[in-house]
């Protein structure tokens, strides 16, 4: 599966419209380091009780979830992060009709959660964050990303 190409002035401009609207000034660190700080600031959202700006959240979401389909390249596993994104990841017997037989599915917040590391896979499942079925559906050994 083919990696998706990363389009830094998109996160930038994402970036920069969720600081604003968090009253901080725009962001003006390394680019190599926008997609990490476009996460942060959606969680900033997050922790002020705000929803984040609905571009930050997706390009946040779709960005995590194409580092989790990098570190785990597969398509045994199909995590959706409604309405954002999903993607297939992990090694193992191929899925190629219908539902897949192993499905993650949970909230943006949740996966952004779980790839920065603030939020642990038994904990998200202990709080009934993550909806998981299938005998392979568990991320813990790939989180955080």
């Amino acid at each position: 599966m083919s990696r998706r190409k990363i389009d830094l002035e998109k996160l930038r401009t994402a970036l920069d419209d969720q600081l604003v609207a968090l009253d901080e000034p725009s962001y003006d660190g390394p680019a190599t380091a926008v997609p990490d700080a476009l996460a942060a600031a959606v969680l900033a959202a997050y922790d002020r009780g705000l929803q984040p700006e609905r571009e930050a959240a997706r390009r946040a979401v779709r960005h995590l979830l194409d580092r989790l389909a990098a570190a785990a390249p597969g398509r045994t596993v199909e995590v959706r992060v409604p309405p954002y994104a999903a993607v297939q990841a992990v090694a193992g017997p191929r899925h190629t009709r219908g539902t897949p037989p192993n499905v993650i599915e949970m909230d943006g917040r949740t996966w952004i959660e779980l790839a920065t590391g603030r939020l642990t896979w038994a904990q998200a499942m202990a709080d009934g964050r993550v909806s998981a079925s299938g005998s392979r559906a568990d991320l813990s050994e790939h989180l955080p990303l």
